[in-house]
């Protein structure tokens, strides 16, 4: 199993440059940003800073979505981050969320999701693309033939089976084994059934950690099962329960959500968490003493994780990246 870390915009350009360095030393491969280019700084000006500062990690959104950019600008966006970055460029993919409800907007759908990712990819390529009747073709005649990795954040049932269908990836923020391998499947079944090889398919696991007490970690970590939420409101209001389609253990810790306020998305001190009890927190994070962290990352890698993505977003980063450097990531090499 790989690992990553993700910020959410708010570090310091300076400091962000010097957790990647660190990480990078530490063994960590990947670098994710949030892309919410309102509620945070525009991600790809320092993934590009980043870059500069590293040798082999590879860097992405995590996740941006079809409606936030105009579609060529998003192709020469990545084509170009791909060209300075000797390929070290990935993108997740989802139907936006903060970036666009933040704005009054709803996420898009999955099939203008799919559609955006094949057009993006294709023009990276350097191929030839009509993705709107009103345009002409588009060409980037700079375009190297580089093939983005595409990694799809899915939830419902119609998402995953289109990761599953037609990305490298799928990304899921929880850390919970159960639901992981419950998703998970879903995507590999889809891609399977449409006679795809799914060996080399990957699964990220994304959630924040705390090495150190739990009274501390969940005080950290409780603005991230109430973001989670917001896609699992989703669910339940599209497909109820109907047939198993989300499971119990999902729809029960949604039950008092009330009103959540995007203007302090991802924020530990935001006034919407009070619905979150601690077995949620417990269960989608990573917390506690480092035998605990190792022991549950290794269930999530048993249920299929290739990927853990440590969401940097809970204070005193420096030392859980030297935490995972020192006493987590050597169990996985």
């Amino acid at each position: 199993m790989e690992f990553a870390i993700c910020f959410k915009g708010d570090i310091n350009p300076k400091r962000t440059i010097a957790l990647c360095k660190q990480a990078e030393v530490a063994g960590f491969t990947y670098g994710w940003f949030f892309d919410s280019h309102v509620l945070w700084r525009e991600c790809y000006a320092t993934m590009a800073m980043c870059m500069e500062h590293t040798d082999n990690m590879r860097f992405g959104p995590c996740v941006t979505n079809p409606g936030v950019r105009e579609w060529s600008v998003a192709a020469s966006l990545f084509a170009t981050l791909a060209q300075q970055s000797g390929g070290r460029i990935d993108m997740g993919l989802g139907r936006g969320d903060s970036s666009r409800r933040v704005l009054g907007r709803k996420p898009l759908n999955v099939e203008t999701m799919v559609e955006f990712a094949e057009a993006v990819k294709a023009m990276i390529r350097g191929e030839a693309v009509k993705y709107d009747e009103d345009q002409n073709e588009v060409v980037l005649p700079w375009a190297d033939g580089y093939e983005l990795p595409m990694w799809y954040a899915a939830y419902g049932p119609k998402a995953l089976a289109a990761a599953g269908q037609y990305g490298d990836g799928l990304i899921l923020q929880l850390a919970d084994p159960w639901l992981v391998k419950w998703f998970a499947d879903q995507a590999i079944d889809a891609g399977k059934a449409a006679g795809r090889d799914m060996s080399n398919f990957r699964v990220m696991s994304a959630a924040p950690v705390w090495v150190g007490d739990m009274e501390t970690a969940r005080t950290q970590t409780r603005w991230f099962p109430a973001m989670v939420g917001n896609h699992v409101a989703d669910l339940v209001e599209r497909y109820g329960n109907q047939g198993g389609t989300v499971p119990q253990r999902l729809t029960d810790y949604i039950a008092g959500r009330k009103d959540y306020d995007y203007r302090h998305h991802a924020d530990k001190n935001a006034g919407h968490l009070g619905f979150i009890k601690d077995e949620i927190i417990d269960s989608f994070g990573v917390l506690g003493p480092v035998e605990a962290h190792v022991a549950k990352l290794k269930e999530l890698e048993a249920n299929g994780v290739t990927q853990f993505n440590v969401y940097l977003m809970c204070g005193e980063e420096e030392r859980m990246v030297a935490e995972y450097a020192e006493h987590v990531i050597p169990h996985f090499q």
